[in-house]
């Protein structure tokens, strides 16, 4: 049995990952650590007596050390990660305590696996990134390479969602940071850097056709996977591309982004300082109710692709994972994943100490054994189209599709 905290634990993809610990029978408490204390109690009497509450400021190194201390595992969904996981990450190996994290900022990567060594002297398990992109994306491109090829040329990575009930100015001003900041992409067995906004970047602008969502444009996309990736798996390319569905609201992020908006240095405007960037989250927010009304957009989905490249017995091959879902979106994508690392951790199936990405300490296979218990994705039918689900195909070297089981 163990407790477990939730740093985060009221928002869109904390509050999904207390309720999937919650459900879980060898989890034994949990607890949600948020500053809107009102929310979080709230939702800790909304799932009984098993799930509990505590005030948490994560910019404060007293206050989250209050918090965690007397806890097995720390889960932290604290956004934006640029500005908060090197403190907490800190605090939890000062305390000893194993932790999971949803990490998608590729600029502080680099600083908490250099943890590494802090973590191993600790006797601590920390894994950097347990969610959609990165965390399933990860351990799926390792089963590639290690189960299905024996050579592998390029894992790519290719995500979309849209629809959730809300976005707020935290969700926005992400989507803004990851377009102003370099973006790393492992090319033709180099880790280079691209900007967004310009040719390098634009260049690798592309479509995907994803189930559930259809073919939707993708972006450069500064996450870690880029970075950790060809560190476990031998491989000449690792990209990663992703939007915002509709097209019409991301292109409106997109080009006010572009614009310059993303600046908060105030203006003077008639006499009142003005941020480009408080009038561009303003707008936004606005925006995006009525786009998501006037094209009739219907229920949130998501879907997040994992294209795989090689040769198997000297011929060549191409395996696509597919985690897709009318039903889930952004909270349920990377929440679900990361409850199951938390899980994993307390079933003993993470050993390695130290601060490591998933592809570094979790066995995919011990994955899988979970998705079908937890992970509780959509794969009904509608019009003899899928509805969801995990769907895997396998390309061969003629371009024959062909839906496998693994």
């Amino acid at each position: 049995m163990s407790k477990v905290i939730v740093l985060g634990g009221c928002g869109a993809v904390g509050s999904v990952a207390v309720k999937t610990l919650a459900a879980q029978d060898i989890i034994s408490e949990v607890v949600i650590g948020d500053w809107n204390i009102e929310k979080a109690q709230k939702l800790a009497k909304e799932l009984g007596p098993k799930v509990s509450s505590v005030k948490v400021n994560a910019e404060d190194e007293e206050s989250i050390k209050a918090a965690v201390s007397g806890c097995d595992i720390v889960l932290n969904c604290v956004g934006p990660f640029y500005k908060t996981v090197k403190k907490i990450l800190s605090t939890v190996i000062d305390l000893g305590i194993n932790y999971v994290d949803v990490c998608d900022d590729v600029d502080v990567t680099i600083d908490i696996l250099n943890m590494d060594e802090q973590a191993r002297k600790a006797g601590i398990s920390a894994v950097i990134g347990m969610g959609n992109s990165p965390g399933i994306s990860n351990l799926m491109g390792k089963f590639a390479a290690e189960n299905l090829l024996d050579e592998t040329d390029s894992i790519d990575i290719f995500h979309a969602h849209g629809g959730e009930a809300i976005e707020g100015e935290g969700v926005i001003g992400h989507r803004f940071h990851c377009m102003t900041i370099d973006v790393p992409m492992f090319l033709e067995g180099k880790l280079t850097y691209v900007k967004y906004f310009e040719p390098d970047g634009i260049a690798l602008r592309q479509t995907f056709e994803f189930p559930v969502l259809g073919e939707v444009p993708l972006y450069p996309y500064p996450h870690p996977e880029q970075i950790t990736m060809p560190r476990y798996i031998k491989t000449r390319q690792v990209t990663n591309k992703g939007s915002v569905i509709p097209n019409e609201y991301y292109n409106l992020t997109r080009d006010l982004c572009g614009l310059g908006l993303a600046s908060k240095e105030p203006l003077n405007v008639k006499g009142v300082a003005v941020t480009p960037y408080d009038f561009a989250m303003a707008y936004i927010i606005k925006e995006r109710e009525k786009i998501l009304k006037k094209i009739n957009f219907g229920k949130q989905r998501g879907c997040l692709s994992i294209v795989v490249k090689g040769k198997k017995d000297g011929k060549t091959r191409e395996y696509r994972f597919h985690f897709a879902s009318r039903s889930e979106a952004l909270g349920e994508g990377t929440g679900i994943p990361a409850a199951m690392g938390v899980l994993l951790m307390q079933m003993g199936k993470i050993t390695a100490k130290g601060a490591l990405p998933p592809e570094a300490c979790i066995n995919p296979y011990d994955l899988m054994a979970l998705v079908p218990k937890v992970m509780k994705l959509d794969s009904k039918k509608e019009g003899g189209e899928s509805f969801g689900g995990v769907i895997v195909q396998q390309i061969d070297e003629n371009g024959k599709i062909t839906n496998i089981d693994i």
